[in-house]
């Protein structure tokens, strides 16, 4: 069974009513997107209304990290996930979600991107490595 974002079987003080109308396609959800790192990236591409199309980062093995000082970009590899603060869960599974701090080459990095709304890993550095 799918995630449904309906609730025209709740009413405003909390009982429950019957339904006045079949469920409709646009109100379908799905689960969340919970990337991990890995070998090889892999992006999904999902259909939304409209016949837009959203990417969503499944797994993913580098990251674009921005260095404020310099106000260079770089692509670098991805060696760990230390720290998410999003949830404990994620923390100790290594999902990588907006504000996990990632450890890559040039030092700790913090995501800004929202990898499974937006298809892609970017990041900015916190900590370099000397």
């Amino acid at each position: 069974m799918g995630v449904w974002h309906s609730n025209d079987l709740i009413k405003p003080s909390g009982g429950k009513k019957g339904s006045s109308r079949k469920r409709r396609r646009y109100e379908a959800g799905s689960p969340p997107i919970e990337t991990i790192l890995g070998k090889e990236t892999e992006i999904i591409k999902s259909r939304g209304m409209g016949g837009n199309h959203k990417l969503k980062l499944k797994i993913a093995e580098s990251i674009n990290v921005s260095d404020v000082k310099t106000g260079k970009t770089i692509k670098e590899k991805i060696i760990a996930v230390i720290n998410n603060p999003a949830s404990a869960d994620y923390n100790r599974r290594g999902i990588i979600t907006k504000g996990a701090i990632l450890r890559t080459k040039l030092g700790l990095v913090k995501v800004t991107s929202r990898p499974g709304q937006h298809g892609i890993l970017n990041g900015i550095l916190i900590e370099q490595h000397e």
